[in-house]
């Protein structure tokens, strides 16, 4: 957290090639979204601030991937890419994609470092969030899970023991749940739409954590039409109180724009306003219980239309930055009062699952 009267310098990691991240013509992961949204920073003003500090990353080598990845599904992909065979129907791989999700892993491994040595107080790995792939598997987009991997490289690196990571992508963090679930050095905390009712269909109030791990893996799983208030509550009830008493020596979270109610690939009901009050909490959170320490890594998102100004709401939020700029194409739907019941069940779900681990949740 700054000195009076400073202010808090934030790296934001971004390399032209990420554009190569482009998973072919009708699939609603497109390339474009980098240079779009990079534009649209300028535009806002962002890069002119005198408090950023613009990284072009080095791609991450193999010697970081194995921190989180088995060394044959590492193979794997490589083998995939070289001879551009997809892994799934939906995650092509070629030596470009390859090459883009190396360099954006690459970014948030820079820009973690500079957090942790106080270089800067916050990171922005921008288009990271490859939260569903495992340790031997992908998926979803996914082929290497760069947020397990910065927290992996953080804990051998700097000796990190207490790292939080919290998940507000629309889809469930399996991935990164299956990763660390015996793992008490990570509070994972994924909020997304009930996987009852999208990919990947997993993340559910019961799973907890297993062995040493368990009651640092949750999960808050929200009815569709859940809107900004009701989202807001589950991070003042359940998010908040468990930053308060786990004292992570930094936060990270990953999540692009596909919670935006205009989303063509979820039904959370979120404004642009919401996603820069989002990052604004856990900013706020981060300069109470880890001075201030705080890495971003927005990177879905399905609508191209909304895309580049929710990145910047995120990125906004997480820098102290005004909502001013931050406008809706149309009016938000309202969120419904059934909805709102639901959201409530499911905060007093999570905090009786979570009860006998965390003295937050104790009446």
């Amino acid at each position: 957290m700054p000195e009076h009267g400073q202010v808090a310098k934030t790296a934001i990691a971004y390399h032209e090639k990420y554009a190569q991240l482009d998973l072919g013509p009708g699939h609603p992961y497109r390339g474009d979204r980098f240079p779009n949204s990079w534009a649209f920073f300028k535009r806002m003003g962002l890069l002119d601030r005198p408090e950023v500090i613009v990284v072009e990353p080095e791609p991450a080598g193999r010697e970081d991937l194995l921190r989180i990845h088995d060394e044959d599904y590492v193979g794997l992909i490589f083998r995939l890419s070289g001879e551009c065979r997809p892994y799934d129907w939906e995650t092509p791989c070629s030596p470009e994609i390859l090459e883009a999700v190396l360099l954006i892993t690459g970014g948030a491994l820079a820009v973690g470092s500079k957090v942790v040595e106080g270089e800067v107080e916050k990171g922005v790995a921008i288009g990271g969030g490859f939260h569903h792939a495992g340790r031997n598997y992908g998926g979803g987009f996914c082929l290497f899970n760069d947020v397990a991997i910065l927290a992996e490289f953080l804990k051998d690196r700097y000796g990190l023991d207490r790292i939080m990571i919290i998940d507000h992508d629309v889809h469930a963090g399996n991935g990164t749940s299956d990763i660390f679930y015996a793992d008490p050095t990570v509070l994972f905390v994924s909020i997304h739409q009930d996987p009852r009712t999208l990919y990947p269909g997993t993340g559910f109030v019961h799973q907890i954590g297993s062995g040493p791990g368990r009651g640092f893996n949750v999960n808050v799983p929200l009815p569709p039409g859940t809107g900004d208030e009701s989202y807001m509550r589950v991070l003042q009830e359940i998010v908040g109180p468990l930053a308060e008493e786990f004292r992570p020596q930094i936060i990270i979270s990953n999540g692009g724009s596909d919670p935006h109610f205009m989303d063509a690939l979820g039904g959370l009901c979120i404004t642009a306003r919401g996603f820069h009050a989002i990052t604004s909490f856990i900013t706020h959170l981060a300069d109470r219980v880890c001075n201030g320490r705080y890495v971003l890594m927005p990177g879905s998102g399905y609508n191209p239309s909304v895309l580049p100004m929710c990145w910047y709401a995120l990125v906004a939020g997480a820098m102290r930055l005004g909502p001013e700029g931050i406008e809706e194409p149309r009016r938000p739907p309202e969120e419904g009062e059934h909805v709102r019941r639901r959201v409530e069940k499911v905060i007093s779900e999570v905090k009786e699952a979570l009860s006998p681990f965390w003295k937050c949740f104790r009446a």
